[in-house]
């Protein structure tokens, strides 16, 4: 019986043995440790970087423990995959600092982003060895230099976002050349030069608003796949007549406060555009819809635009034509759709129309603004205009006659 018992203990503890031996390597592969050069990385990432005053984001960053388990650290296979710094909750103070060169040594790296604050300094070049990165994102901040040429390395970038910083110098052209490009933004910089081609055929969204851009664009240096297409506050110019034919799914376009000259295609009006922004320009030319037009705002304000306001407009509910050269009568079916409200705004002061068809008792809906002041007749109505139109009512007789002549 003592022999039983010794043998039954001795099994017990042998099967004790073995399950505490595949628990411990449960352990080991659940708990796996990472990488020495990510683990080295991301401590020569934090002593760049700190918490801005009301920030705690760094408070989880403690490297006796898994780095895997830190705010912002996303791990696979002992790797850091993905690394977003900073509380992205908005009103977050961010953080400051620089972004150390050891960003390149996190090999398997496909996203790296930090939140809006007051992080400073140039890109370092070593971003370029992460050969896996699909999202870069490092907007609003303070970053300075220019666009590292060696961004052009990443083959697999699909996001490009470096807006609201201050950086300077040209696009390299080795940008344009990432074939999975899909968008590109790099709006409210001090960048300059000229837009180079872009190659990729999935770039959907190119913003290089509020920049000091100049040169043309040239017909084939914009995909068409684009959608979304911002290119505003610049010092653009040229035609951008063939440019734009060919851009045929784009949602928004915007090249407003820029110096391009020149007609615009009609068939742009075709094009499932919700917000289209052409002020500010020197653009010349009859404006004809191929089309009744359904892009709900329309803004074609401080132009040379001629001839006759064309009634394929009047399905526009945010229109503006104003401060052209634009002449005749106001077609009667803009009076229509004002009247019954489906106009929103229509602003056509400071052009040389000679008459619209409306009841001067006629009661314009609360919600439509109408502006007529500054053109070659007495407005039938009398409507409040922006301030800046002025206090003219009429343009002077000697300026309609000799646009006449």
């Amino acid at each position: 019986m003592a022999k039983q018992r010794s043998l039954g203990v001795g099994f017990l503890r042998g099967w004790c043995l073995v399950f505490s031996l595949c628990l411990f390597q449960c352990n080991m592969i659940t708990f796996a440790i990472l990488d020495p050069l990510d683990f080295l990385a991301l401590q020569s990432i934090r002593k760049a970087l700190h918490d801005l005053p009301g920030s705690s984001f760094f408070a989880s960053w403690d490297f006796t423990s898994d780095p895997c388990n830190f705010a912002g650290v996303y791990c696979d296979a002992e790797k850091v995959i993905s690394l977003n710094l900073g509380d992205p909750r908005a009103g977050s103070p961010g953080l400051t600092g620089r972004v150390d060169a050891a960003i390149g040594k996190l090999s398997a790296l496909a996203e790296f982003s930090i939140v809006p604050g007051r992080v400073y300094g140039p890109l370092p070049q070593s971003i370029s060895q992460l050969k896996n990165l699909r999202f870069l994102a490092i907007s609003r901040n303070f970053i300075s230099g220019g666009v590292p040429a060696t961004l052009g390395h990443l083959r697999n970038l699909r996001t490009l976002d470096l807006s609201y910083n201050q950086l300077a110098g040209e696009i390299p052209r080795s940008i344009g050349t990432l074939p999975e490009l899909t968008n590109l933004i790099l709006c409210h910089n001090r960048i300059s030069g000229s837009i180079p081609p872009f190659l990729s055929q999935s770039l959907t969204r190119l913003d290089l608003k509020h920049n000091s851009l100049t040169g043309s664009l040239a017909p084939s240096s914009l995909p068409p796949s684009l959608q979304y297409l911002s290119l505003a506050w610049n010092k653009l110019s040229g035609s951008v007549d063939r440019a734009l034919s060919r851009l045929d799914q784009l949602n928004y376009l915007d090249l407003s406060l820029n110096h391009f000259t020149g007609a615009i295609p009609g068939r742009i009006f075709t094009f499932p555009i919700t917000n289209l922004q052409l002020q500010r320009n020197q653009f010349t030319g009859s404006v004809e819809p191929i089309d009744q037009v359904t892009i709900p705002t329309v803004d074609l304000s401080f132009n040379s635009f001629s001839g006759q306001i064309s009634p394929l407009f009047s399905t526009v509910q945010n229109l503006y034509l104003n401060n052209n050269r634009f002449t005749g009568q106001v077609p009667a079916s803009f009076v229509d759709r004002l009247l019954a409200a489906s106009i929103q705004i229509l602003y056509l002061q400071h052009n040389f129309l000679t008459g619209i068809q409306i009841n001067p008792t006629a009661d314009i809906p609360l919600s439509s603004s109408l502006c007529l002041q500054y053109n070659c007749m007495v407005p039938p109505v009398h409507t409040p205009c922006p301030f800046r139109s002025g206090k003219q009512i009429t343009r002077p007789t000697s300026q309609c006659n000799e646009w006449k002549g």
